[in-house]
């Protein structure tokens, strides 16, 4: 069977390569007939499938906006300026030609790698990452929206766009897999084949081992520490910004629980350099511990810069987060997080606000670095509300081994296709 697979951002290769990964994997363990993959990455260069060995066709590009078109008008203008519809031409053009020796496409992300994979005119099937029933309903009902064209949206029925439900419900559509329950419960309701096998985000993130406590010297007493997580996002000079208001959020605190020891985690991106990092701690105060160059300390608190993503997310009690996928994968592990908003083009004001209604309680929006505190305190002292932000999370990102069972559902679905295409 031949698969091509679309995906349109960072976040959204590494969710098609984990269900690709899984694919090939219940083909060899079943002692299948190798599946011919082959993936284009619509924004990006698609880094992730060609450091594991999946074929990347056509042509690949960064865009100056890094996929996130819908945030601000003048990133599509960037990106227009830098070659945007050649680009397109020229990825539609690839994908006709592949798809004429038949085969299924895979499109993982939202419309724009969807209406590709209808424009191929073959089978396709739609992981649906980017949106999500709890950005206008929860189980209690519809969400409150400010603005009458809001308010319009929420009327019409799902977060689905009514072209949108199209390409899903297209004949050549065999399978839909939104990113949780509730968005694959509305969709049934338009006869679109939507399974609720949960979200490839929670996939991946079991912890290592590492023990941020045992490996840091700087921890001064023997009580056990609160540890909060630092989550600035993985997007190049957007994350050095959002670093620094971390940072004064991180001020607050240490100040707010000046008699508690502290134990901040910071979860960097490996595409982010660490110099400017380290030294915006040392403009702040902060004093390199001599036996970890990735540690620093600072009264009552120690801060330790790492790239394990797992370790942190597992070991912080809280998270302090200016980022997108990393929250998600945060809130889903049942902890509560603290947003900010910063300048953008991604974590901006709307997007942290869409954010707290795709992940509801488990997310508080604070106004300012300073109130992080407060939110802090708030939280630590409401263990009621810590166990609906565990219940909340868990029910929205859904639970660990998604893209397994997307693969299984793939694979039932490829027989029926080669059992077909034999009979006709």
């Amino acid at each position: 069977m031949r698969l091509l697979c679309l995906s349109n951002g960072h976040g959204e290769d590494a969710i098609a390569l984990r269900i690709l990964q899984a694919l090939q994997q219940d083909a060899s363990l079943e002692e299948m007939e190798p599946m011919e993959l082959a993936a284009l990455p619509i924004v990006g260069e698609g880094q992730a499938y060609k450091q594991h060995g999946i074929p990347v066709i056509g042509e690949s590009k960064s865009m100056p906006s890094g996929g996130f078109l819908y945030m601000d008008g003048r990133q599509l203008a960037r990106d227009l300026q830098g070659g945007l519809l050649s680009l397109t031409r020229s990825q539609l053009h690839t994908i006709k030609t592949w798809a004429r020796q038949g085969g299924m496409i895979l499109a993982v992300g939202d419309i724009v790698p969807l209406l590709f994979a209808w424009w191929s005119g073959i089978p396709y099937a739609f992981v649906g990452t980017a949106k999500s029933e709890y950005y206008l309903q929860d189980e209690q009902g519809v969400l409150p929206r400010p603005s009458w064209f809001e308010q319009l949206e929420s009327s019409l029925g799902s977060v689905y766009l009514p072209w949108e439900r199209w390409l899903m419900k297209h004949p050549r559509c065999r399978a839909v897999f939104p990113r949780d329950r509730l968005t694959a419960e509305v969709l049934r309701r338009y006869a679109i084949r939507a399974f609720d096998l949960g979200n490839p985000m929670m996939d991946g993130l079991e912890p290592t081992g590492l023990d941020f406590l045992a490996s840091s010297e700087s921890l001064a007493s023997s009580s056990i520490p609160l540890t909060i997580a630092l989550l600035p996002g993985s997007r190049v000079s957007e994350a050095y910004e959002n670093w620094q208001i971390i940072l004064q959020a991180v001020a607050a605190i240490r100040i707010e629980f000046a008699a508690q020891e502290l134990l901040f985690l910071a979860a960097i991106a490996p595409s982010l350099d660490l110099a400017p990092l380290q030294q915006m701690l040392e403009q702040a105060d902060w004093q390199k511990v001599t036996s970890s160059p990735a540690a620093f300390r600072q009264k009552n608190a120690t801060l330790i810069i790492t790239t394990a993503f797992n370790d942190c997310i597992h070991q912080g009690k809280l998270a302090i987060a200016m980022a997108g996928t990393a929250t998600e994968q945060f809130v889903g592990l049942g902890k509560p997080a603290i947003v900010m908003p910063g300048k953008g083009p991604q974590f901006t004001p709307k997007f942290a606000e869409a954010q707290t209604r795709l992940l509801g309680i488990s997310v508080s929006l604070v106004a300012s670095p300073e109130a992080a505190a407060g939110e802090v305190r708030s939280l630590l002292q409401d263990a009621p509300r810590l166990q609906r932000i565990a219940e909340n999370g868990c029910r929205r990102m859904g639970e660990s081994g998604a893209a397994s069972r997307i693969a299984d559902c793939l694979n039932q679905i490829f027989s029926v296709e080669a059992i077909q295409n034999a009979s006709s």
